[in-house]
Order: structure tokens, then C-alpha cells, then sequence
């Protein structure tokens, strides 16, 4: 029995992220490169002998009951193998919330991840992915990591080669979009070709170990909904190529945006300038991070 874990949960961009059809059920049909980076959340999972499951987090926003995907995550295992203790978590949030990164589906796959290991269940990371979906559609992604192809809602899932390593700058407006507007507004099947990104190209040029090429093939298909209602998206996404940025994208539905450097010197410029300089006027939140390409079996590290 482990009664404490500390674990992180890291984010995720879109490389790449195309709609292919609206499905009967009402969910869409996806094909998205994803790629976690070096932003994270922390969390502190611990063991009660009281049953129950107790949520802190450190934004007063956040729901402390079973609307959190923390929440949902824990009950879902402790039902399903009748675990009688209670746990405690408590959550530090520093991705960005609503921001395209998610953010929430990573939080609830650490603790997935946390249960498993807590309360000695045996499940593989392939069963924890399975069970991950019934929360969110980037679960299961956010438990397997890395660099990967999503299809399907999200689920299905093919590792891809670790991206060249770079700076990643992250930027989120201070506006908030909302998903369901997003997927609601998108007519897939009115988009000229040239606005669906080329997933294909962009698996190649990550087969290739190209970050130029694939930074030039990035595309976002929700971009034709999201940046015409928010055009600070794209102003963002212009401020980072005139920094140097080799490629930037908003990621998932937004609204944050990023940007792929490969001169540290122009990267931490850029960072700079939109924390404290005349970029502060178009971003409420800004990180310098880079990719996180590792794949170990603990979360924890």
C-alpha cells in the first residue's frame, strides 16, 4: 500500500488537428498529431483510511466534487474494484485552463495512473487507457504520452518518433473559447482542401526527424472557426513568426497558442517581450517550455 504519490500531469499541443466527418452519435471523427510538452500540473495523492474521495485545488473556480475529472477518475477505479478507503487530491494547476491543452484530461490520467499504483490494482497502461476514455477523449492519450497520431474521437492512438527537441512557447489570450461553439460552427465539408492539414506529411516529416518541414505543415482545421471570432489568435500566431518562431498554432479548440523555436536566444526574447513587453497587451498567460518525449512507465517523474 503506497499512501502518498506525487505525480505531474503534463499538457499537450496539436502539431496537427483535422476534422474528418461529424459521427451519428454526435461525436467528430478526428485525425491530430499530439505532442506533450514540458508544462505540467503537480499532484499530491493521499491514501484515508476514511472512505471518500476529497478534491483541493489551488484555483477557486475549480469544482471540488464529481464535475472535476479528477474526481470522475478516482470513482471510476475505486468502484470498479470496490475500494473501501478514501483519498485525498490535491491539485496544483498550472496549464492553462480551457486552453486547448488538455489540461483537465491529463490531470484525471495521473490519476488514473495514481490509483493503479496506490491501491495495487495491476491494471497495464493499455487498461488504463480503455478505462480512460469514459472520462474524456484525450484520456487516453494523456496516459500513453509523447508524440503520437489520435483518430477516432481521440482513442485511437499509434506512437509516432520522438519531434526534434525545441522551445515551445506558449501563449493564452485572455479570452475564453468554447469547444461545443467550435465544433458546432465547423463545416467540414465546405473547407477547400488547402484548409484540412496534411496529417500524412506532417507524420513524415516527424518519421524524417524534419522539425522544419513539420513546423511548415502545421495546421489546425478549427482555425476557420475560432480565429475570425477571436482575431487575437491570430495576432498572436503573427507575433511569434516576427519573433522567429520556425511554426506556430493554436492548439485544440483554443484559445492558446504556440510557437516552435529552435534559436533559445529568439525564444527567450520572445517569452520576455509577451510577459513584459508590448506582447503583454495580446496574452494573459505565457510559458517557455520544450517537448517531453519520454515514456516511462511512472508518472511521477
Amino acid at each position: 500500500m503506497v499512501r502518498h504519490l506525487g505525480l505531474k500531469a503534463y499538457g499537450k499541443i496539436n502539431l496537427g488537428l483535422d476534422v474528418l466527418r461529424k459521427r451519428e452519435d454526435g461525436y467528430h471523427e478526428v485525425r491530430m498529431v499530439m505532442q506533450t510538452v514540458g508544462l505540467y500540473d503537480r499532484l499530491d495523492l493521499i491514501y484515508r483510511n476514511e472512505p471518500g474521495i476529497k478534491v483541493e485545488t489551488n484555483l477557486y473556480y475549480l469544482p471540488n466534487n464529481e464535475n472535476n475529472l479528477v474526481y470522475q477518475a478516482a470513482s471510476l477505479l475505486m468502484k470498479e474494484f470496490g475500494i473501501r478507503q478514501g483519498i485525498h487530491i490535491k491539485l496544483r494547476k498550472f496549464i492553462p485552463v480551457a486552453a486547448g491543452m488538455a489540461g483537465g484530461s491529463s490531470d484525471a490520467a495521473a490519476v488514473l495512473f495514481g490509483v493503479n499504483k496506490m491501491f495495487g490494482l495491476g491494471l497495464s497502461q493499455r487498461q488504463l487507457m480503455e478505462r480512460g476514455v469514459k472520462i474524456g477523449a484525450d484520456v487516453p492519450y494523456c496516459v500513453m504520452r509523447g508524440t503520437a497520431l489520435s483518430e477516432g474521437i481521440g482513442e485511437v492512438l499509434t506512437p509516432l518518433p520522438p519531434v526534434p527537441q525545441c522551445q515551445v512557447l506558449i501563449a493564452k489570450p485572455g479570452v475564453s473559447v468554447s469547444t461545443r461553439m467550435v465544433y458546432e460552427n465547423l463545416r467540414v465539408h465546405e473547407l477547400a482542401r488547402e484548409q484540412h492539414p496534411d496529417i500524412d506529411a506532417i507524420t513524415a516529416a516527424i518519421g524524417k526527424g524534419d522539425i522544419h518541414q513539420m513546423a511548415a505543415l502545421l495546421g489546425n482545421v478549427l482555425e476557420t472557426v475560432t480565429v475570425p471570432a477571436y482575431p487575437v489568435i491570430g495576432q498572436i500566431k503573427t507575433l511569434m513568426i516576427r519573433y522567429g518562431a520556425i511554426g506556430a498554432l493554436m492548439s485544440g479548440s483554443g484559445p492558446t497558442v504556440f510557437g516552435l523555436f529552435t534559436n533559445p536566444k529568439a525564444a527567450t526574447a520572445a517569452y520576455e517581450d509577451m510577459r513584459y513587453g508590448k506582447g503583454t497587451s495580446l496574452v494573459k498567460q505565457v510559458y517557455l517550455t520544450n517537448f517531453y518525449n519520454r515514456r516511462e512507465k511512472e508518472q511521477g517523474t
